[in-house]
């Protein structure tokens, strides 16, 4: 019916220049006019040009006060001319949400005065937004400061239709001729009489239904690689609550040090804490705490074993490498390279460049006679496979490294220098109590895997990469990603 009437219109008229008004005039459903057109213009039978208007639209909220009228009139009303009425009878005469919004309205136009008792102040009241509303539902025009209004309140919203202006194509003709889809047996019998439909070879099939892996993923995998073609070998880290003394401890970390407030730490419940610690090392952890020893002061205060025996969300990889460090030294020495990358959680604010949670990339070499130049040169090395040629390296401070090293990429996309890691040396106070020789260095290194996957992927807020907020989408569209060397 549809295509009849567009074909046979565009055979003694020009043009159809709205086809909107066309469905109007000819009695015709839009919806199925405009799958006509697409249908035709597919076969270039009519060319089409596109027409967009924006409209305002009632919500279902609107349509309501456009039928009952809105709830400050709604409320004004059931407010009796004479007297008052309680404050508590007049909710029960009205929907909640009617009574919550008449109230706050009526009342901000002095209608009525609220109170434990309330009363009109004024005794007749205009209704202008459901005049507006019904003048908007019937197509008609309001004022700029009426249809904002309207809008704040979430009464109306904009909506774009979409419609065509329609031409004669190349192939048109005033009536369509059936074309054989099919390469039947009976059709290809009869092929001189039929008219086959052009085969489109560009045309893209239908996309898979698969699983996608997350650019975390990606990204991962491609660091993983780096660490392997090294030659490290990957830490066990399955378990995400640790004990106080391995996660700060063992480290040389003070039990003052603000790391280990609650502001900043997940402490758990239950179990609060760990059963079972070696008493010999936990013993040689507590003496260069309290007084020092292999070169060192210590921190002179008195170390508490509850403190250390409490249990928390790891907030760093590295207290993993402190159990591996602690294990290597229980067996005759030999040189080992390491890495992790997985979960760390911090008690911090979340924002679009932090969350409570996100991975640690980490790399350790345990060695004898290391040196401050062997970690620039290791730095250099797997920073390049990156594609991170230019760096620098900037002194800083950690509790169980010296010396310390911020590490620092230039940037080509903005023109400057822009922290990725930190690095440094163990501590004799840290490494000696576990019984590592006295000539063993270890130097390591550690970053984020969220920052370079942002900046891989042009993800602008840490939300949209990783949470509850991710768009799946962007999981399905996001490209291999290949970085380095």
């Amino acid at each position: 019916m549809a295509e009849k009437a567009i074909l046979g219109f565009l055979q003694n008229n020009e043009e159809i220049t709205d086809s909107g008004l066309f469905s109007a005039e000819f009695n015709l459903d839009h919806d199925e006019v405009v799958n006509v057109i697409k249908s035709l213009h597919g076969f270039r039978f009519i060319d089409v040009q596109d027409i967009k208007k924006e409209t305002w639209v009632l919500t279902d909220e609107g349509k309501e006060y456009a039928a009952e009228g809105s709830p400050e009139v709604q409320l004004f009303l059931a407010v009796p001319e004479e007297g008052s009425i309680s404050k508590d009878e007049l909710e029960k005469k009205l929907a909640p949400s009617v009574f919550s919004i008449g109230c706050s309205q009526a009342g901000k136009r002095r209608w009525v005065q609220m109170g434990r008792q309330v009363s009109r102040r004024v005794q007749n009241v205009e209704d202008k937004v459901k005049d507006q509303l019904l003048q908007i539902q019937e197509g008609k025009e309001v004022d700029n400061d009426s249809t904002s209004s309207l809008k704040a309140r979430k009464l109306i919203i904009k909506e774009t239709w979409t419609g065509y202006s329609v031409k004669k194509g190349p192939n048109y003709a005033p009536e369509r001729k059936e074309v054989a889809t099919d390469l039947t047996r009976e059709n290809l019998q009869n092929w001189k009489e039929l008219e086959f439909k052009e085969y489109n070879f560009n045309a893209k099939g239908a996309p898979l239904q698969a699983g996608h892996l997350h650019a975390l993923l990606k990204v991962r995998k491609q660091f993983k690689d780096i660490f392997v073609q090294m030659g490290f070998e990957e830490m066990p880290t399955n378990n995400f609550v640790e004990s106080s003394f391995w996660n700060f401890d063992a480290l040389f970390q003070p039990q003052q040090h603000p790391a280990r407030d609650s502001h900043d730490t997940f402490f758990l419940k239950a179990p609060s804490t760990t059963r079972t610690l070696p008493e010999d090392y936990v013993e040689r952890v507590k003496r260069v705490h309290e007084s020092g020893g292999y070169g060192s002061r210590g921190y002179t205060y008195d170390w508490k074993r509850e403190e250390a025996n409490t249990n928390l969300l790891r907030t760093h990889t590295t207290a993993v490498s402190s159990r591996m460090l602690y294990a290597l030294a229980q067996k005759p020495f030999v040189p080992k390279k390491y890495f992790s990358i997985d979960r760390v959680f911090r008690n911090e604010a979340v924002d679009r460049t932090h969350l409570a949670e996100f991975h640690q990339i980490e790399g350790l070499i345990c060695d004898r006679g290391l040196t401050l130049g062997d970690l620039i040169g290791v730095l250099k090395d797997f920073f390049s496979r990156l594609g991170m040629s230019k760096l620098q390296f900037k002194p800083a401070y950690n509790p169980y490294t010296e010396p310390s090293m911020e590490i620092f990429s230039y940037h080509e996309g903005i023109g400057k220098w822009v922290e990725i890691g930190n690095s440094g040396m163990f501590r004799p106070e840290m490494l000696l109590p576990m019984g590592l020789p006295e000539d063993v260095r270890v130097i390591a290194w550690g970053l984020s895997l969220e920052r370079p996957t942002m900046i891989l992927y042009g993800i602008n807020n840490i939300r949209d990469l990783f949470g509850h907020k991710v768009d799946l989408d962007l999981i399905k569209r996001n490209p291999i990603c290949r970085i380095g060397i």
